[in-house]
């Protein structure tokens, strides 16, 4: 299958430090990039066709990500290593400080991907994957099989097959594909989403989201997420999200600096009340009285 890729990118602040390499495969850009950016240099992102983004080196202390429009002081989340883009997702990013980074993207026509996911998982599930984004820091083996093909983006030396094979090997490494046996829509949230899930609540500060937040985070619309959430949990979002603060409240006041206002504030409370309200409902006692139990331990 011949492929142009099409992406609308827009930069500020970053530039390419090296020539840009590519190698157009069966269905697939492959480019690899090195680049350097300036403190608060930006970027937006937005494919017609589901893209991999694999940074050879850790960029998640240095770039900040949204999928919101001047979303970057509510919503902005780390970097991590690797992610999975779904077909018509936008991409904000923001750069803390200076950084040289390499990363090697691969643009993959959609039907590409249904062609190679479709025989073993068939056509509904496979969708169902490619709708849904994914965003590692710790992928080990996904890391040896981006090396092996940026060596052949760089410098081709063997047959195209293999290189078409490791984007196959990638792709299948990184995208949320539940374990055999387990279909997602019946039997709730996989295990992958969940941690996507935690890890995307536990970069906020003050450990809020929407429910429609939550579910685009997963890659599912708001009302069967309400529904597989609670079918995986036994609670609501809500509820969850809740339990998720004050478990966070309760780490925040094992520190004897802050005052029960200070955590409260801390975690976007409207005052101290409202914690203690919150806190009594799901630890069954208030934050004080907590406080002083575990002092007293």
């Amino acid at each position: 299958m011949s492929y142009l890729h099409r992406m609308t990118c827009r930069t500020d602040g970053i530039r390419a430090v090296a020539p840009v390499r590519w190698r157009g495969l069966d269905g697939v850009a492959s480019v690899y990039w090195q680049a350097e950016a300036q403190a608060g240099a930006t970027g937006y992102y937005l494919s017609p066709d589901p893209r991999i983004v694999f940074f050879l080196n850790d960029v998640s202390d240095h770039i900040l990500i949204s999928n919101r429009d001047a979303g970057m002081a509510a919503h902005a989340r780390p970097m991590m290593r690797a992610l999975y883009v779904p077909a018509g997702m936008p991409i904000w990013s923001s750069f803390t400080g200076a950084h040289h980074f390499a990363h090697l993207d691969l643009h993959i026509h959609r039907d590409r991907l249904l062609r190679f996911l479709s025989p073993s998982l068939g056509a509904s599930d496979a969708l169902s994957v490619l709708r849904r984004p994914v965003e590692i820091q710790d992928a080990p083996a996904l890391s040896v099989l981006a090396g092996l093909l940026v060596d052949e983006v760089s410098q081709p030396a063997r047959h195209p097959v293999f290189a078409e094979n490791l984007v196959g090997s990638i792709a299948t490494g990184l995208l949320d594909i539940p374990p055999q046996g387990q279909d997602s829509a019946s039997g709730g949230l996989t295990p992958a989403q969940m941690r996507r899930l935690t890890a995307r609540l536990h970069a906020r500060q003050d450990r809020r989201m929407t429910v429609a937040e939550m579910a685009a985070a997963v890659g599912l619309s708001e009302s069967w997420f309400a529904a597989v959430f609670k079918q995986t949990t036994g609670q609501t979002p809500l509820q969850w999200q809740l339990a998720q603060r004050i478990a966070q409240a309760q780490r925040l006041l094992t520190d004897r600096a802050l005052t029960v206002a200070d955590v409260a504030a801390h975690l976007g409370f409207s005052d101290q009340a409202h914690l203690t309200r919150a806190f009594r409902q799901v630890a069954g006692e208030t934050p004080a009285a907590w406080r002083r139990m575990r002092i007293a331990e």
